[in-house]
C-alpha cells in the first residue's frame, strides 16, 4: 500500500525512506524480539532505540510511569502499528516490512485482553466469546459452542454465558474477555492493564488465573501493568520503560536486587529517586522536593534505611 503524495500515511505505510535488508535473526527461544524500535508522533518520541527479547512460553511484564509508551510498545508488536525504525519479529519472522496480508497471518498467533474486556454490549457471554471463531474461522455451530464452553470452564463463567457485559461485574468482563482472546488457541496473549478498575481482591484473582492459564496452554503472555504487586506474583521477566528508552528487561529475581536507582524507586513505590511527577521534566520542582523529604523523615521515624535515592534497601 503506498499513500497518495500529501497524505498522511496509514499505520500500515512503509516509511518512505524504509529500505529492506536481511535482519539480525532472533534467539530461537524468543517469542517476540524488537531491534532498536523507535516510534514518534510528530517531534514527540514515544519510544526509543527499544530492544529486548521476550522469552516463549514464560509471563512477561512491561511496566513504567505513565506516558512511557507502554501501550504504544503494545500496539507496534501486534502490529496496529509501525515502528519509525527498528524491527520486531514475532515467533521467527520480521513483521515491519510485512505486507498486509503477511501481518494479518501473524496476527492471528495473537490473543488480546483489552483494558475493558472490550466486550460487545449488544451481544451475551456466549457470542462474545464466539466472535473470533465465526469471523476468522469456517467452524461449524457444534464446535464452535464446544470451544466456547471449554473457554468459558477454564476461566469460571459456565453459569454466566447468557448474561449480557451489562448485567455483570468488572471482574467478569476480564474473565470474558481472557476467554476470547483465549478461543483461537493463540500462541502469544497481550495483556492491556488487565488489572484496570478492579479491587485488589479481584486484581488476586486474576492473577492466579492468569498464572493457572499460562501453566496449562505453555503461552507466551506479555502483559502490561502499572501494577507492581501485581507483577511480582505473575511475572517471570520485567521490562521498564522511562522517557521513551528501556532501563532494564531481566528475570523477575534480578529485578528485585537491581542497583540501578529509577528500578528501585519505581518497583518500591517511593516519591524520592530520579522518578519525578511529571514524566517529561528533568528537574524537580519546590513541591517534589517537599514530598520527598516528608518522605524520608516518614521512613526514617520508622526505623526504615534509605539509600542515596531514599528507596528502600532490599
Amino acid at each position: 500500500m503506498t499513500a497518495k503524495a500529501g497524505s498522511d500515511r496509514t499505520p500500515f505505510d512503509r516509511p518512505p525512506w524504509y529500505t529492506r535488508r536481511t535482519p539480525e535473526v532472533p534467539p530461537v527461544d524468543a517469542a517476540i524480539s524488537l531491534r532498536n524500535v523507535t516510534k514518534s508522533f510528530g517531534s514527540h518520541t514515544v519510544l526509543q532505540d527499544i530492544s529486548f527479547d521476550i522469552p516463549r512460553g514464560r509471563i512477561s511484564a512491561v511496566m513504567g510511569p505513565s506516558g512511557t509508551g507502554k501501550s504504544v510498545l503494545l500496539k507496534n508488536v501486534i502490529g496496529l502499528l509501525r515502528p519509525d525504525n527498528g524491527e520486531i519479529w514475532v515467533d521467527g519472522e520480521e513483521t515491519v516490512s510485512m505486507g498486509e496480508k503477511d501481518l494479518y497471518r501473524v496476527r492471528r498467533k495473537f490473543g488480546v485482553l483489552f483494558q475493558d474486556g472490550a466486550l460487545f454490549g449488544s451481544m451475551n457471554m456466549f457470542d462474545n466469546i464466539a466472535f473470533p471463531l465465526r469471523e476468522h474461522t469456517k467452524k461449524s455451530e457444534k464446535e464452535i459452542k464446544e470451544i466456547v464452553l471449554e473457554k468459558a470452564s477454564l476461566v469460571g463463567l459456565l453459569d454466566h454465558m447468557k448474561k449480557y457485559p451489562g448485567e455483570v461485574s468488572g471482574g467478569m468482563k476480564k474473565r470474558a474477555g481472557l476467554a476470547r482472546a483465549l478461543a483461537m488457541d493463540p500462541e502469544i496473549i497481550l495483556f492491556d492493564e488487565p488489572d484496570s478498575g478492579l479491587d485488589p481482591v479481584r486484581v488476586s484473582y486474576l492473577d492466579e488465573l492468569v498464572k493457572k492459564i499460562q501453566e496449562e496452554t505453555g503461552a507466551t503472555f506479555l502483559i502490561i501493568t502499572h501494577n507492581i504487586a501485581s507483577v511480582m506474583r505473575t511475572s517471570d521477566y520485567i521490562a521498564v520503560l522511562y522517557q521513551a528508552k528501556l532501563v532494564k528487561f531481566a528475570a523477575k529475581a534480578e529485578m528485585r536486587t537491581t542497583d540501578n536507582p529509577l528500578i528501585r524507586q519505581f518497583l518500591a513505590g517511593r516519591a524520592m529517586g530520579p522518578i519525578g511527577m511529571d514524566e517529561l521534566a528533568d528537574e524537580r520542582t519546590d513541591v517534589e522536593k517537599e514530598l520527598m523529604e516528608r518522605e524520608r523523615r516518614r521512613l526514617e521515624a520508622d526505623g526504615r534505611d534509605v539509600d542515596d535515592y531514599g528507596v528502600m534497601t532490599v
